[in-house]
Parts: C-alpha cells; sequence; structure tokens
C-alpha cells in the first residue's frame, strides 16, 4: 500500500497534527481548538486549527465518531463533510447535539470527528438516451424489503 503524503499547516499553537489510534484504522482524529457547550438541539462550527493539502485526485470525507453519537447524541450536520483537493482553509466541523435534554460540553483537545482521505476519479457525464437494465432498475427506497 502507498503513502499519501498531505502537507498540514497549523493555524494556532492548540491544534495537533491528526494520527490513527491503532493501526489499521482508516480515519484519523480531529480535535477542537475551541471550548463549546452545545445545548441540546444545537449546533455549532467547531474549528480544528488546521489547514491541508490534498494532493488533486483526491478528497477528505469528514465523519462523525461513534463513540460521541452512541453516548452523547453528538452528530455532524453534513456527513460526510467534503473537503475538496483544492480548498486550503481551516478544517472546521459542524457538530450538532442531537440529545433533546443535555448539553455537551466540547474542550479544547477534544476529538470530534474523523478524517478519511480518499482517491476520487476525475469524472465526465456522457449524455444518453437510454441507460443499461440492471436488476434493480429504477426502484429505490425501501426496494429490497424491511429486515427483521
Amino acid at each position: 500500500m502507498s503513502t499519501v503524503h498531505i502537507p498540514i499547516k497549523i493555524l494556532c499553537n492548540d491544534a495537533q497534527i491528526p494520527h490513527t489510534a491503532y493501526n489499521g484504522d482508516a480515519g484519523v482524529d480531529l480535535r477542537s481548538v475551541e471550548r463549546i457547550v452545545l445545548k441540546p438541539q444545537e449546533r455549532a462550527m467547531v474549528p480544528t486549527g488546521l489547514a491541508i493539502a490534498l494532493p488533486e485526485g483526491y478528497a477528505g470525507f469528514v465523519l462523525p465518531r461513534s463513540g460521541l453519537a452512541a453516548k452523547h447524541g453528538i452528530s455532524i450536520v453534513n456527513a460526510p463533510g467534503l473537503v475538496d483537493s483544492n480548498y486550503r482553509g481551516e478544517l472546521k466541523v459542524v457538530l450538532v447535539n442531537t440529545d433533546p435534554n443535555d448539553s455537551f460540553t466540547i474542550e479544547i483537545g477534544d476529538r470530534i470527528a474523523q478524517l478519511i482521505v480518499m482517491p476520487v476519479p476525475l469524472i465526465e457525464f456522457e449524455h444518453v438516451e437510454e441507460l443499461s437494465c440492471s436488476q434493480r432498475g429504477a426502484s429505490g427506497f425501501g426496494s429490497s424489503g424491511v429486515s427483521n
């Protein structure tokens, strides 16, 4: 497996360069550089203090952390967030507190999301009069039934 080198710029003293927690992890942890209290049903744009330069042909996908979602109802409003290869601004995460009753406090240095970097092909749409047939066809939402 080849290594993708990603230039990273630290924008403030509290920022931490992301890394994986375990060998084999797909995502790296993004951390907050601000203390923020998310009230029930509230959302906030949480800064990471980092900017990156993804190589052309790659994109970053910002995903919720499963532990925050399961234990506290914290998720990402636009999950997955998309970081294009030509974006050079600060990485920020739009968190939401889905808990109807309890506030959640994010401290400086807390892990708030995961970043996964993946190759993305260049695409070009080709107008056609008909699409090829498939077993599924045009069947959509709920077409495979409900599992028990």
